[in-house]
């Protein structure tokens, strides 16, 4: 089978399109890939990594107010569209597959238009703009969040699949999880992270909490800053506490993040749809801090589908507060059946199969069994 991929901005579009890959190789090794992402996506560093053959166009998003720039977006998506068909007619795929973000717009669209089978797949509670205007183009429209399919009331079909990404974890290996860290296998861990890049309001709360962390001496706090952050976090805390307490564990960024997570006891993070995969395919309680920077504020609404199933609390950014935080992770460690029931209520919601209910969906629209 032959399979072209498109997504990009952020690695919340990117990984997931890689998760779909690695399941289409593991079920068939002959699969072949093209990625088309964008000149000035991360996914022109990251996909090559991943060992997927690369080609880009050139393509920027629309500004959500009048502007020149709006202009410019529309030529560049023709001409995206023009670039794109050239691609598939050479590499002549069985399907084509948009996983989010603005390069998936001319990609998809010229799929749809040479009759080449496609599928878009909607990471977020709140869909983006881009899967909206394609939805009445694609073959079929892939969910991550069972409810959302009504957001698409001009789609042809439309599919719950989970998110592919909480396929991936769970493979990772826990001890190796543990090892990393450097902390005994079977501890207590809360893992503290703001995303790939950090995010300051988190970290600020981490700087404020390390002295309060000695009350949770049976404890591991990791806190993971972000490159950026990495130094002055870390200094901000050795100034307050002297001597770093050794339950307590400061690393710029997290390399085997599965195998981590597989290791964690609770998480703290903001609410990218990827990452909540993995967290609820692990059945992880969590803390959400949804970022307020996102596209209508989606983030906010996957956070309060978990927190409304029982799997999480949300604090929203404007309320967070060292306190308020220690005060929530001090409640949630300390009363042991909580954490189960919030456990299971993660687990309940997470879909370890999602990448091969969306490799069976890819058969159908391809008559590839």
């Amino acid at each position: 089978m032959r399979v072209v991929l498109t997504g990009g901005g952020t690695g919340g579009h990117i990984y997931p399109a890689v998760a779909i890959a690695r399941q289409c190789e593991k079920e068939d090794p002959k699969t072949e890939f093209l990625y088309i992402g964008g000149e000035r996506g991360l996914e022109s560093k990251l996909v090559p990594q991943e060992k997927l053959p690369f080609e880009s166009i050139d393509i920027t998003g629309f500004r959500r107010k009048l502007s020149m720039d709006n202009v410019k977006t529309i030529m560049r998506f023709f001409k995206g569209v023009k670039r794109s068909k050239t691609l598939l007619k050479e590499f002549k795929p069985d399907v084509v597959i948009g996983t989010g973000g603005y390069v998936c717009g001319p990609v998809v669209y010229a799929a749809a238009k040479l009759g080449i089978p496609t599928m878009i797949h909607e990471q977020n509670a709140i869909p983006g703009l881009t899967n909206q205007f394609l939805s009445r183009y694609a073959d079929t429209v892939a969910v991550s969040f069972e409810g959302t399919e009504s957001s698409f009331p001009k789609a042809k079909r439309t599919v719950y699949t989970g998110n592919p990404r909480a396929t991936t974890v769970l493979s990772a290996n826990r001890e190796r999880g543990f090892a990393t860290l450097g902390i005994p296998v079977d501890s207590q861990v809360v893992l503290i992270v703001g995303g790939s890049r950090g995010a300051k309001a988190i970290n600020n709360a981490m700087i404020g909490m390390a002295p309060f962390i000695h009350k949770l001496p049976n404890v591991h706090f990791v806190f993971v800053t972000g490159d950026t952050y990495f130094e002055n976090t870390r200094e901000s805390i050795r100034s307050q506490l002297g001597t770093m307490p050794n339950h307590l564990h400061i690393l710029p960024y997290i390399h085997n993040m599965p195998e981590v997570l597989a290791a964690t006891s609770l998480i703290v993070n903001r609410a990218g749809a990827s990452f909540l995969a993995e967290i609820t395919s692990l059945g992880i309680p969590s803390v959400l801090i949804p970022s307020p920077n996102v596209t209508n504020n989606h983030q906010e609404a996957n956070a309060r589908q978990l927190e409304e199933a029982g799997a999480s609390s949300m604090i929203l950014e404007k309320d967070l507060t060292a306190e308020s935080l220690f005060r929530k992770l001090e409640e949630i460690m300390t009363d042991r059946s909580a954490r189960e029931l919030m456990s299971a209520a993660s687990k309940e919601l997470g879909k370890p199969d999602s990448a091969a209910i969306i490799t069976q969906e890819i058969r159908r629209l391809t008559g590839k069994r």
